[in-house]
Order: C-alpha cells, then structure tokens, then sequence
C-alpha cells in the first residue's frame, strides 16, 4: 500500500510540509505547482522554494510573501532582538482576532524601518473573516477536492480559534498577512498531497516545542491556544527545544490528512523529502517525509462492554451516536436476558488502549450502567481509504481495503441514496455508474 510517513521532531509548519512535499515530484512537477501557487490571484503573494542545507542535510525550504514580507513568529528568548532578525520560520496565525484588536499591537508584523513602508503596511492591513476565505478558494483555479481540502483545513483552525478566543466561528477574524499566508501554504499542501495521491498517510507525534511565543494577544504559551486545541488527541511533546515548532496551520494540516499517528510503520521506502525552516537549532529544523509501500498488519483494540435492560431503543441509539461521533472505532449491541428473565441489550465499544479512560467517562454519561467490562482483542487489519467521485453534484464516497492478498471497495450507501433521489430509479446502474466514474 502506498503509504507516506510524516516525521514531525521538529514540529511542523506549512510552509516545511510544503517543502518536503515537493521534494518527493519531479523538478518539472515542481515549478508547474509553484507556478500554479504564484497565480492562484491572491493580491500581493509570491511564492518561491529553493535549496537549503541544516546541519549538513539539504532540503528544501518555501517562501510565502504578502507585499514582500514573510509571516513570522518570535519566540520569547529571542523576543528582545526581533527587529534587527528575519530568520524566523514557522508560520504563526494564533494572532487571529475580531475588529476591535487589530492596532499596531501586531508586533510581529510590523518589521519596517521606515514610515513610507509603515504607512503602505497599514493601507493593505484588515481583516478577513471565514465567509471571506471561503470566496476566495472558490475562486482558484484547482481541482474542487483541493478547494474542499483547503476549506476543511482552515474549517478546523478557525474552530480551534473560537475555542480560544470564546467566541463564535463566525465571529473569528483573520489578519491579512496571515490569512494570506496560510490560504498560500495550506492550498499548497492541499495540491501536492492530491497529486502524490497516498493510500495511508501515517504522522509521528509531534515536538511542538516549549517556552513562550510572543503574537497579538501578547505572551502566549508553547503550544499557542489554537495549536493545542487542534491537537487535542493527538500524541505531542515537548521541551527539547525552547520556542514554538508547530503552528496551527501546520497542526491543522496534520489533523486533516493523518489517518493515525503513530511510530514509523515498516515500509519499503521510494523517497525522501526534506521541508526546511529558516531557524537554526542544533538539530536539523525540518519536516521529513517518507513515500512507500507498506506491508499488512495487525493491531491492538479494546472493547468495553456493559449490559443495559433499562433504556429505551431511542436512548441507546443516541448513546451509540455520541460514541461513534467522539471517534470509537466501531459501536454495536448484542441482544441478551439478564436476571429475572429481563430482555436486555449489551453495548459494545470498540477503541484503542490510550482511549479506554475516555470512552468509560463517555459510557458513564450516556448510558444507565454502573460497571463497565474490558477486554483487549489483536486483529488483522486491512489498510482502509475513502475517495469521492462528484455524480450530478453529488459527492458520492468510495472506500477502498486492501492487504492480505485482498482488495475491495464499496460505495457510501447514504451517498447512493442521494441519487437514488435525484432521478435514477435503479440501484444496479446507479453503482455501475459510480465505479466508471471512480475508474
């Protein structure tokens, strides 16, 4: 199964995912998509990638500028030398806010020197909100997966922003600079992973390093608000090094595509690609990606379980949609008797070991019982994806198995029905319909 790896020791950001991305396409691959980013129609961005070497390690680094300058981040040990120091990397957009915030308290992005660039600076500085960002995607001229890529992506910030800053998703805002930057580095992502096209994309758990990092908001902690509510339930650490390593333009992009996080899996390795920063630490600061094929495997489940013989069939399917929406890998009753001869249902639920304290709290509030049963299972698993083909406006997802000598695919039964609606009255030539389109 073709599979890429993601090594995030040293954080992540998108403009070093984008790096390593384009290292693992050919040099003419390469300028078509730099191309295709510089005439994407945002005002004021040019977009360049060149070499770079760190600690002896040659990669490749991306350059987003808005009117000529790069969106940066201070961390709070090199805070008091910001002004003379423009090899900050790691793009920050924790300084998103409502109207009412944005005066020259941006310290990080306000660089000039002079008062004729200070005063250009502030003609092209506003806000744009979620509606704003959604306009302008729907303009560019890529693939509408990229266009819905690019939106779920910054869907997913700007919730982790309203969680921050407690207020609505529609009332979050974005500064200019950074919207920009990140709709150039995210739509970049977005691209590169369509045309590599991966089977499985499996994400190492992620260094977001330590200390403080100074934004509009003033002394943030490491991880920014933003970035640690994103990476809610995914695997990270930190202290090794004192600044901020992953943005929420980086974590968001993460959470998006990772089908899991884990270890380095064993794979059969085609390529590399190395996503350089700009920041120089004593290690080498860079995303690394690796692009291959991956053999069958198992893993390690449990399934917490308890008996129920007083709520209703309603209530137990409410239960079982709040488990299934919270991330249980697989929800399922069993019918049983009790005692006293009572008709009863027993609850399934299906999750691995670093959920289990979670999923009990989860059953607990959901349900009437007052004990619940564990058990660990291994099982085969079979590498799983889902695609979407667009039939008459509808987005209709395919999901595709493969290992073990076996491959599958079956349609979204739901999606299906959504045509079934729209005019076609047989099932069989809706499906046929659907896999040569897929083809």
């Amino acid at each position: 199964m073709k599979t890429l790896y993601i090594e995030c020791n040293m954080g992540a950001a998108g403009d070093m995912l984008t790096g390593a991305l384009l290292e693992l396409i050919s040099e003419d691959e390469r300028k078509k998509v730099i191309d295709k980013l510089n005439s994407l129609g945002l005002e004021g961005v040019t977009v360049t990638a060149e070499k770079s070497v760190k600690c002896g390690i040659t990669g490749t680094h991306v350059s987003v500028k808005v009117h000529g300058e790069e969106e940066e981040s201070h961390d709070d040990h090199e805070h008091e030398h910001h002004h003379h120091h423009d090899d900050h990397d790691h793009d920050h957009h924790d300084d998103h806010d409502h109207e009412h915030h944005h005066h020259d308290d941006h310290d990080h992005e306000h660089h000039h020197h002079h008062d004729d660039q200070e005063h250009e600076h502030h003609h092209h500085h506003h806000h744009t909100g979620m509606h704003d960002i959604e306009s302008v995607v729907k303009g560019f001229d890529v693939s509408d997966e990229v266009k819905k890529d690019v939106l779920a992506i910054y869907q997913i910030i700007a919730e982790a922003e309203s969680k921050a800053h407690g207020m609505e998703v529609s009332q979050i805002h974005f500064h200019e600079v950074g919207d920009k930057d990140a709709i150039a580095d995210i739509t970049a992502v977005c691209i590169l992973m369509n045309m590599i096209n991966p089977d499985k994309i499996i994400v190492s758990p992620i260094h977001v390093g330590s200390g403080h990092v100074h934004c509009a908001h003033g002394i943030m902690p490491v991880p920014a608000p933003a970035t640690a509510n994103i990476l809610q339930g995914v695997p990270i650490y930190g202290g090794r090094v004192n600044g901020e390593l992953c943005t929420p333009t980086g974590a968001a992009i993460l959470k998006y595509y990772a089908d899991r996080f884990d270890s380095m899996p064993v794979m059969s390795v085609n390529s590399i690609g190395y996503g350089m920063g700009k920041k120089d630490f004593e290690e080498a600061n860079a995303v690394r990606v690796f692009l291959g094929e991956t053999q069958d495997r198992t893993d390690e489940v449990y399934i917490l379980s308890c008996n129920l013989d007083d709520m209703t069939g309603e209530d137990i399917g409410h239960a079982m949609d709040v488990l299934l929406e919270e991330g249980a890998l697989d929800v399922y009753t069993e019918p049983i008797s009790m005692k006293k001869n009572r008709p009863a249902v027993c609850l399934n639920v299906m999750c691995h070991a670093d959920n289990r304290d979670r999923f009990a709290r989860l059953i607990f509030a959901s349900t009437s019982t007052i004990g619940i049963r564990e058990a660990k299972y291994n099982r085969y698993v079979l590498d799983r994806t889902t695609k979407s083909v667009n039939i008459d406006g509808v987005d209709v997802r395919i999901k595709e198995a493969s290992g073990y000598g076996v491959s599958k695919k079956k349609i979204e039964h739901d999606d299906l029905i959504k045509l079934y609606g729209k005019g076609y009255n047989n099932l069989d030539k809706i499906k046929h319909r659907i896999y040569e389109e897929f083809e």
